[in-house]
Order: C-alpha cells, then structure tokens, then sequence
C-alpha cells in the first residue's frame, strides 16, 4: 500500500513514523513524536525539499541504539517537478546507503509514491554526533576539501566500473538517460533561462564567460556524452560545498542524494574543489588536489586509474556543468544571496582560469 507523506508537521504521528521505520528498521516503533524544529523551502539553506527535526519515544522492545533524535525530509508542498529527485534519494538511502562505509547520514526509513509525487525519508540528526555545516561564507582549507575526496574516492573506487550496473543496479540513473537527466536536460534550460534574464548579476556572469545559456547547455550535453563513455562508478552528482559536513573527530561526510548517478568520477572531484575553495586556494592547490584523489583511489583498490593529465583535462571540462546546472539554476531563495553569488563567482572564474571554453567549443 502506498504510503500518504505530509507536506508539514500536520501528519507526522507515531502511525506516519512508525510505517517509515517499516521500511528500513522494522523491529524499531515508536509511542510519541514531538517537533523540535521545521524549515521549509528557502529557509536556512533548504532547497529541494522540507527538513522536520523531531525526538521520539520507542516502544518496548525497539533496539537500544535507535536515536530519539530524527529528520525527516519531506516533500515542498506541490511540487511534482521535483519527483525524480525524491525519488531519486529514497532510493539512494533504502538500496545503497545500508552498504556503504563512507560517511553519509544514516537512514532508518523512507518512502516515495509515485501516484502523489510525495515521499518522506528518516534520516538521523547529525547535530547530534556534532556535525557543522561549511558554506561558501566561511574559509575551508585545502586540508577540508582533502577530507571530502578521500570519501569520495572511497565510494568511486568501490563502484568502479562494477558489472552490478547491469545487474542489481541498473536501476541507477545516468547524465544522459533517466527521469534525472529529462528533469535537467529537458525541464532546466527553461527555469536557467529565467534565471539568466532576470537575476542581473547571472546574467552579467554568463556574458562575462561571452556565452549564453544555449551554448553552455549544449556545452554540457557534449560533455555528458563523452563521459558516459568514461570509466563508470556511482557518483553523489551535487558535491559543492554546502551539501557537506564535518564531525568533531576530524571526518566530513556527504548529505543530500537527491542526483545520485552512475557517472564519470570527475563530475564529483571537479564541483567539490571549485565550489569547497577560495579563488586563491583553489588556484593554488588544485593540481595537488587532484593527484592526492588519484593516490587514494589507487589505495581503494582502483588497479589502474586515470593519469593526471586525463584528470587535469576532465576536471578543467566539467566547469560548464558546474557553471551552467550547478548555480544558474539554483534561485537565491535556496541559499540566500552571499552563498548563490558566491559560488557563482567562483565557479565562472574556475571556468575562465581553466580555458574551459575552449574544451567546450572542441566538444561541439
């Protein structure tokens, strides 16, 4: 039976969470639930999809390490363009969060129906183990961007050319094929289009690059089309800065899975060092960067990995997706206008820095 999924803190009841806790955590119920905190879209960095804080009360007989402190991910209020990345990260959470080893929140349910478009997914409340949450406000160090690529070698190296893409994971999505890619391929341009003509200073960015939002689309459409014939793994698909965090014992992990995608490793590499830097810190560390991630993915169990100039090349492509999907898209309501501006800026001038353009018009 499909579940029904609240749009708010009106229906999130013991039954709601108990039939989420069914889906991931069975042997677990609870007796009470009580709100601690609710965001919606556009406040406090929430953008694709509500967050509700809440503490519970176990039933007798519930495993002894459940936590009374959850989140749970809801959908915003009509708003059935968003599915395929709802259900997109249900899917994440219920058939590959369970047996990964990096650091990523812990789910213990999650649902999306399809008829309504909604879902619900319980997730831990990292505040609780004393997880912060970098943004483009604040200086990160090359060391912090270190931390994200081990992690993300990790999972890369684990995926890597994996024959379970035509087995048990060929449900997994890529760039170029899936209601994921319809959304941002077919669905996008018009919303970046907007954006563009409306929001001056994107508008002002994307004349500074001397392109139009046309040109980088079909920029970023070659460029999915040459890495979907690339080494193949399972990528996190949206690791700028701000869908990060870091944990007093010195790790950082990853959160928001909603493009969770087979694809080419460098998509992730590329946007975690662009957006995660400071123009100064990226210009100087990014060749490091790079080779420090080729050394732990070879320590990954990765037996032959791309050299540094395939990786250089690749890192210096991906910038026309990170330009054109990654923040021309993004309205300043999800972020607020220092972080959309600011990762705007840094992501056109790693386009400029990189001679990105001229990879782009080879592509075409």
């Amino acid at each position: 039976m499909a579940l029904t999924h609240p749009t708010s803190t009106d229906g999130i009841t013991p039954d709601y969470i108990n039939l989420l806790l069914a889906t991931a955590a069975p042997s677990a119920s609870v007796t009470a639930v009580r709100t601690i905190d609710a965001k919606t879209y556009g406040e406090q960095m929430v953008s694709t999809a509500g967050r509700v804080a809440i503490e519970v009360d176990y039933a007798d007989g519930s495993p002894a390490d459940m936590p009374t402190r959850l989140v749970i991910k809801l959908t915003r209020a009509i708003d059935e363009v968003m599915a395929p990345f709802y259900a997109n990260e249900v899917a994440f959470y219920l058939k590959i969060r369970p047996e990964l080893t990096i650091e990523a929140p812990r789910c213990f349910g999650g649902d999306f129906n399809a008829e309504t478009t909604h879902f619900g997914l319980l997730l831990e409340d990292l505040t609780e183990r004393g997880a912060t949450f970098p943004n483009t406000t604040q200086r990160t160090e090359p060391d912090d961007i270190r931390l994200l690529l081990d992690q993300l070698a990790r999972l890369h190296a684990r995926f890597w050319n994996s024959p379970r893409f035509s087995g048990d994971l060929d449900w997994v999505e890529t760039h170029v094929e899936g209601k994921v890619a319809h959304l941002m391929n077919q669905v996008a341009p018009a919303y970046i289009a907007y954006e563009v003509e409306n929001e001056n200073f994107k508008r002002e960015m994307v004349q500074r690059l001397r392109s139009t939002p046309e040109r980088l689309l079909a920029g970023v459409q070659a460029l999915q089309r040459h890495q979907s014939a690339q080494p193949q793994t399972l990528l996190h698909g949206d690791t700028h800065l701000g869908n990060t965090y870091r944990l007093p014992n010195g790790s950082a992990g990853l959160l928001d899975w909603q493009l969770m995608v087979r694809g080419y490793a460098m998509h992730d590499v590329s946007y975690i060092i662009a957006t995660g830097l400071s123009i100064e810190d990226r210009r100087a560390n990014e060749r490091d960067l790079l080779a420090f991630y080729i050394d732990r993915l070879s320590q990954a169990g990765v037996a032959s990995p791309p050299s540094i100039d395939t990786v250089w090349n690749e890192y210096r492509h991906m910038m026309v997706w990170a330009v054109y999907i990654g923040w021309l898209t993004t309205p300043v309501v999800n972020y607020g206008w220092e972080i959309n501006l600011i990762n705007h800026l840094r992501l056109t001038t790693a386009y400029e820095d990189l001679e990105t353009a001229s990879l782009v018009d080879a592509s075409l």
